[in-house]
């Protein structure tokens, strides 16, 4: 073969390669992009099933406290449980990632939330105007509603302004409860004491015709030993937002949408699994609402 023609035959070869090696390059390129774009630190790719396009999370960072029985608590060996605590491993689940759940002093959590420390708080916050300054909240999981509890086998009538005209309502002071009785039952004659507990005792021993306090504390004085099973609920369940807040709900990061959609879609799991009505019926024993 002519030498020119072997230079040409050399020159094709090598544009070839260079070609082949430029397309290589830009396949390889763009196959890294894309896993850069599809996996942002913390988050998986999306969400086979479906093609929903639901951000997924390998770990769930939860932050909650450990004094605040049945939602957070420690048990007799020394286990982390309680509502929030395993609804918040029925997240995890629902959501496909494992859960870290960390224990803070009820006064650092929404601080840590907002530094950044943990993705979500399941502390049984109530959402307020307040808190929703500080941080965002998911979709709510539990009211607490006030309740009036009364001796068996009295005031067994209705539970209106007009019927308790007169009657002896026992309240802790400086308490939404107080301020929702004033408000409401301002012909009943209202007794303040320094706390729920000495409310119950006063109604226990026949000083006080009625008791208004949180349904979740009442319920389990009501089921428990101290109350020697002498006094049940009357009436319904208060849930006026303005003195009891709008419920209690997962706080979140404000600037993180996607563990919300996350945690909001996991939530809605749960409840249509029957899970969540299974956590409620083991951690209180007395109906609430």
């Amino acid at each position: 073969m002519p030498r020119t023609a072997t230079r040409s035959a050399l020159a094709g070869r090598a544009i070839a390669g260079a070609v082949m090696a430029l397309l290589l390059a830009l396949t390889i390129g763009v196959g890294i992009a894309g896993t850069a774009r599809g996996q942002a630190p913390g988050l998986g790719a999306t969400a086979p099933e479906g093609g929903s396009g639901e951000p997924r999370r390998f770990v769930i960072r939860f932050l909650t406290e450990g004094e605040f029985p049945p939602f957070n608590y420690y048990d007799d060996e020394g286990v982390l449980s309680g509502f929030n605590v395993d609804l918040a491993r029925a997240i995890c689940l629902e959501a496909g990632a494992a859960c870290d759940i960390k224990v803070r002093p009820w006064e650092e959590l929404l601080i840590a939330l907002r530094r950044g420390d943990a993705d979500a708080v399941i502390a049984a916050h109530r959402v307020t105007a307040g808190s929703l300054a500080e941080v965002d909240f998911s979709d709510r999981y539990f009211y607490t509603p006030g309740r009036f509890a009364a001796r068996k086998g009295e005031t067994d009538g209705e539970i209106s302004p007009d019927e308790l005209d007169g009657v002896t309502i026992g309240v802790a002071k400086g308490t939404a409860h107080e301020a929702f009785v004033k408000a409401f039952y301002r012909d009943s004659r209202i007794v303040l004491f320094e706390n729920p507990e000495l409310a119950r005792e006063a109604l226990q021993q026949g000083k006080v015709e009625l008791i208004f306090d949180d349904a979740i504390g009442l319920a389990f004085w009501l089921n428990g030993s101290l109350s020697r099973q002498c006094c049940e609920f009357r009436g319904e369940a208060f849930l006026e937002p303005k003195y009891f807040g709008d419920g209690l709900a997962v706080a979140l990061p404000r600037n993180d949408p996607q563990i919300k959609t996350l945690i909001n879609n996991a939530l809605k799991r749960v409840r249509q699994s029957g899970r969540f009505q299974e956590l409620v019926e083991r951690y209180f024993p007395v109906r609430i609402y």
